[in-house]
Order: C-alpha cells, then structure tokens, then sequence
C-alpha cells in the first residue's frame, strides 16, 4: 500500500508540495477551501532558488517558457533618479538564470497542470487535524466528513487554521505596518526596465513587466490596517501623481475593479518547529514574511522540494520531518528577518534624514552590491528526490 498525504491548501507552496509527493510515488488530496479556483493575485518574481525548485518537481521548463527574464532594472526615487541598478545577466552568470517575472495565475495554473486528475478538491475547508489511534494515520476533518492520510500538509497560508491548533501559545502572524495594492495592467505598457521598485517616504512603487507587454504594479505604503477606499486606484493616482515615468502609465492601463488590496501580515515570533506528529507546516503557514525580497514564494518552493526529498529518503514519516524542520527552519526564518530588516530600511523609511542617508549609501555602493544581495538569499541547491 501506498504513503497518502493530505495536502491543506491549494496555493503555489500546496501545490508544489503536492507535485514533489506525487512525483516520489505518494497518493495525494490537495483540499482547498475556495470554490472556484479564481487565481487571485497579481505577478511575481521568481529568484534561482525558486526556480531550481521548480526544475526538481518538473516544471522548471514551462516556467521559464511563460516568464519574462528580469535583466533591467534597480532601484529609484520618485523624481527618477537611480539608487541601485540591477544585472540580470550577472546574477544569470552566477546562478544560471535571471529572476523571471510570471502572473500568478498562470504559475497556479502550471502547477494545478502537473498533479493528477481528481487530486484536487475544491470548496472543502479544514477545520482539524489530530492523531488516529492508529499513531501511523491522521484524520483531517472537514466541514462535511474527513479524510485520513499517513501525513498531512498544513499549507493553509498566514492565517493557518493548523498552526495555530499546533501552537495554541504561539502569537499568530501580526501586522507588519505595511499595505500592498496591486493589479495587471488591462493592455500592453511601454515599459524601458523589465524590474523596477521607487521608494519614497513610506511608500513604494514597483512593476514587473510580463511576455505579452503587460506589467504587474504594486504600491506598498505605511498605514493603519483595515484602511481600504471606495476608489483606491483614484487614491493611487494622486498619491502618485508626481512620480517619475511609467508610474501613472501603468495606473492609467488598470481597470478600476482589477485592484487588490491587502494588509501585509507576517509571523514576527518564530514558530519552535515546523512539524509536530504526522502534520508538515510549509510556506506561509510556517514563516510568513513581508515581500521586500520576493522570497515568499521561493522559499515555500524550497519547502516542498525537501520535505518531498526527505520523505524520498528517510526510513520513517517522524525521521522525514525531524529532517525537513532541521534544514527549512533556519533557513526561511533567516531569510524572514531579512525580508523584515530590508522594509524597514527600504519602503518603511520615513524620516527625511534616514531617507537621505540611506539614499546616499546606496548611490555610493559599489555597482555588484545588488548583486551580492540577491545572491545571499537565492543561491540555494536544492535536494534530489531520488
């Protein structure tokens, strides 16, 4: 008889668990509480890590092939001017890819595209996990039955159910002071960079330009949580009206109705372990960070990848997870605290000195310092799930 998983969560770290279970011979149900599989979300970058990630769960190809290489771009200040400019051809040099840039909705769509038909279930929530007698099987109790698997995967995001029945003393994520609005543009955008963040006070402006001329925005701004607005691409327009090119270029290409909006929640306090019993948290669940690297989504690609590997190769589910939380949490909640560390000094800085001194030091950095930096989070190989 074969290893079954359930798999909590059917977002790009569910998913990819999901593929790397599947692909080291185990019978997977991804359960995913939405409905209707709408693809919220804007774009994304990917870094190496990311990327090699994917290579091992077999995607790796159709996801260059949907993705726009990032090699121009940087860092600037609302009048135009540049901090930072970035080297997608070193970093491709150095780690044998650029970042690429993808909408999410067709990352989800590539990775739904590699599970097995019927492996995922939809408009069904979660509600507990817990133990059989049997100490080999856990029950996963839904909303109207259950289901039980030799392991489940709590991949159910920031705000995880799961976490917080394994760690009821745990704080739970809190709000990182930061909210992020974001949409795609309705049509092709001029675009001279393929990646760019703006930082003001406060605030940052960033896109990402897709393969079909599209481009990803985002705004992310200091402000109370809860805040939202009736028209919050008008707010946008004003808030922003002064800012370099192709800043109200990209507003003005967006539908009014296509903007998300969202409070960036992150879990300051470190989680003891990510793995009691037969239960594997993975990605948000785990280590919910601020997005000030782009390492979200990689590092919940590197989840699946070595929990997938250690199961591949662990005599026993309890060995595999002892291992899965020795080599994933030091890593993601390292990368976690820079990812806070990086907003802070990025689009948290207010202060009109501490703006200005930080803007200086980075004019005065050596031109491979960004490259450094990216360097220092994406160089990560990735195990083998033979």
């Amino acid at each position: 008889m074969s290893n079954s998983a359930v798999v909590v969560g059917g977002g790009i770290g569910g998913l990819a668990a999901a593929i790397g279970l599947c692909r080291i011979g185990w019978e997977v149900t991804v359960v995913e509480r939405s409905p209707v599989l709408a693809d919220a979300g804007a774009g994304i970058s990917l870094h190496a890590n990311g990327i090699r990630a994917l290579d091992v769960l077999g995607v790796g190809a159709e996801v260059r092939a949907a993705a726009r290489p990032q090699y121009t771009g940087g860092t600037r200040v609302p009048d135009g001017g540049w901090l930072a400019r970035m080297d997608g051809a070193a970093l491709e040099r150095e780690l044998g890819t650029p970042i690429v840039g993808i909408p999410r909705a067709v990352l989800h769509r590539l990775l739904r595209a590699a599970l097995p038909p019927g492996c995922l279930v939809t408009g069904a929530e979660v509600t507990t996990a817990e133990l059989r007698t049997d100490p080999g099987r856990v029950r996963v109790s839904l909303e109207d039955g259950a289901l039980e698997a030799d392991l489940v995967v709590a991949a159910d995001g920031v705000g995880s159910r799961l976490r917080a029945q394994l760690f009821p003393r745990h704080p739970g994520p809190v709000y990182s002071g930061s909210t992020v609005l974001r949409a795609i543009t309705e049509h092709p955008v001029e675009l001279a960079t393929d990646f760019e963040l703006t930082w003001g006070k406060g605030a940052e402006f960033g896109h990402i330009a897709f393969t079909d001329g599209r481009a990803e925005w985002h705004a992310v701004l200091n402000a109370p949580p809860g805040v939202r607005h009736e028209n919050a691409l008008a707010v946008l327009r004003r808030r922003f009206a002064a800012w370099h090119d192709p800043i109200p270029a990209l507003l003005d290409a967006t539908r009014p109705d296509s903007v998300l909006h969202h409070d960036i929640h992150e879990l300051v306090t470190p989680l003891p372990a990510f793995a009691a019993g037969r239960i594997a948290l993975l990605g948000d669940a785990a280590h919910a960070m601020t997005p000030h690297l782009g390492q979200g989504a990689c590092q919940a690609l590197e989840d699946a990848v070595t929990l997938a590997s250690a199961l591949a190769t662990e005599r026993t589910v309890g060995a595999a997870l002892a291992r899965y939380d020795t080599e994933r949490r030091p890593r993601s909640q390292y990368v976690a605290r820079a990812a806070r560390q990086a907003g802070r000094m990025g689009q948290q800085l207010s202060h009109p000195v501490a703006v200005a001194v930080r803007n200086t030091a980075l004019r005065l950095a050596p031109s491979h310092a960004t490259v450094r930096t990216i360097l220092r989070h994406a160089d990560w190989a990735p195990p083998s799930l033979i």
